[in-house]
């Protein structure tokens, strides 16, 4: 008990003796003139490195923010001038949708054993008039055609199923130099195409028009007509129309293998799906 009561005093004797600043503040005098001259010297030294350290903190910030935000607006800036160059936009009457006009092709099997296909392929670029004199065109991407796509085999009712190691090999053997050719061939073309509607409608109760033009592939050129109908559809035309070719009209051989016995027919079916800019 005596040795709590001892230093009991001695903490508050040396609390006494220890003049603290918040005194001055607080209107009680200070009995230390030099702790309290030392007080405000430090507080007037350590109050502008703060500003100074503040500021310094906001210009780096500010910095990183800037540096930071334009990397990223550089490569939005870059990705849409991609897009642009990828997909030109349709604007004019007659212009193609590239984004969303397709071909497709149907390709059937010769015997029971094999596989049929659905292929989807993109265009380049395209004009088509409607009741215009002027001769349309559309290219065709060859490097874009893919089998077997789940689009493609909907559009076309292929019902049969197909596994990804033979999805693959399709691909290679279709866009290679036996079939496709398409690092040789990388275009189709119909071209001088004119539009004439036949003043009938089509089996969706559409108006129907006929398509003649000269359709090229593997540099050898046809004369096709094509049946097709048009829709007025969310402020598009959408046309659709479909023919057939034979593959060795145009210097290609069906793909055959174990002599034969699978393989792929001569004739193939292509779907046209095209949206065009409506005439004002």
């Amino acid at each position: 008990m005596a040795m709590g009561s001892y230093l009991e005093g001695n903490f508050r004797a040396s609390m006494s003796m220890r003049p603290s600043p918040c005194d001055s503040l607080s209107g009680k005098p200070v009995q230390d003139k030099t702790v309290q001259d030392e007080y405000w010297f430090t507080l007037s030294t350590i109050v502008p490195r703060l500003q100074i350290g503040l500021l310094i903190v906001c210009a780096l910030l500010i910095f990183q923010s800037a540096f930071l935000a334009a990397p990223a607006e550089a490569q939005q800036t870059a990705s849409q001038q991609s897009a642009s160059q990828q997909t030109p936009a349709a604007t004019k009457p007659g212009d193609v949708n590239l984004e969303y006009s397709r071909v497709f092709i149907f390709v059937d099997r010769t015997t029971s054993l094999g596989h049929t296909h659905g292929v989807e392929g993109k265009l380049k670029s395209g004009r088509l008039s409607i009741n215009a004199k002027e001769p349309g065109s559309l290219v065709f991407d060859m490097k874009s055609f893919i089998a077997d796509t789940e689009t493609a085999r909907k559009v076309l009712n292929v019902e049969s199923t197909i596994d990804e190691a033979t999805r693959r090999k399709v691909n290679e053997n279709m866009l290679g130099p036996e079939i496709l050719n398409v690092n040789r061939y990388p275009e189709a073309k119909f071209e001088n195409i004119r539009v004439t509607a036949t003043g009938k409608t089509s089996n969706r109760k559409l108006p129907e028009y006929i398509l003649e033009g000269d359709f090229t592939l593997h540099k050898t050129t046809r004369h096709l007509q094509i049946r097709c109908d048009l829709e007025e559809k969310d402020g598009w035309h959408h046309v659709r129309g479909s023919f057939k070719i034979l593959q060795t009209d145009y210097g290609i051989k069906p793909y055959t293998k174990m002599l034969g016995a699978v393989g792929i027919k001569d004739e193939l079916m292509i779907l046209g799906d095209i949206w065009l800019v409506p005439a004002p």
